[in-house]
């Protein structure tokens, strides 16, 4: 059996991305990934989804469960050309494109192989939650973070950076003994700190 035969035989890994408010950097990784054909879920682990407002002290807040089409009118009916400016109407049109409303990791309890995230705070935050959580199947799940700005470009570039490791991970033999090596050498190439924990469903 050829390599590439081997490849698309094996199953396809489950990713999850996670950010704060799943609204950006969360949001443009499932975009791409969605686009290249990957298995992917989005999240946000924070107590509400926060979006900027006309100032750093006036953000826009919403509840987890309010829908990117409900933020899209909001922002609409404030101030419309502001949020046309900073490009938050484009992102919720994205967002909205994809799925309804943004979810909270705490709250889903899918399994997953391989966590994304995209700040430390929220690697453990992720890893807190799934500590705490009953352990009933003995699976392991990787936790990887890199870290990416909250705007609309680094949100881009990180997409990339995920998806490209994403591949590599998918791609590999066997993964849960060569994800060390792989991340070592993934972070040499991109000049950025990678952490990685397991955690167990």
């Amino acid at each position: 059996m050829s390599n590439s035969e081997s490849q698309t035989q094996r199953s396809p890994l489950k990713f999850a991305v996670v950010c704060s408010s799943n609204q950006n950097r969360s949001m443009e990784t499932h975009n791409i990934f969605l686009k290249k054909g990957l298995s992917i879920r989005s999240f946000g682990t924070g107590k509400e989804v926060k979006l900027p407002g006309p100032s750093i002290t006036q953000p826009n807040v919403y509840d987890f469960s309010t829908t990117y089409e409900y933020m899209y009118k909001d922002l609409c009916n404030k101030d419309k050309t502001l949020y046309t400016q900073n490009g938050l109407l484009h992102m919720l049109e994205r967002n909205k494109r994809i799925k309804p409303k943004p979810e909270k990791f705490q709250e889903n309890r899918d399994i997953f192989e391989i966590i994304f995230t995209v700040e430390e705070r929220i690697f453990d935050q992720v890893l807190e939650d799934l500590e705490n959580r009953e352990k009933l199947l003995n699976q392991p799940v990787h936790i990887i973070n890199i870290d990416v700005a909250d705007n609309h470009e680094d949100a881009t570039i990180g997409a990339f950076i995920l998806y490209e490791l994403a591949l590599m991970l998918q791609n590999s033999e066997d993964m849960d003994n060569e994800i060390d090596e792989i991340l070592q050498d993934y972070e040499s190439k991109i000049k950025r700190q990678i952490l990685h924990s397991i955690a167990f469903y």
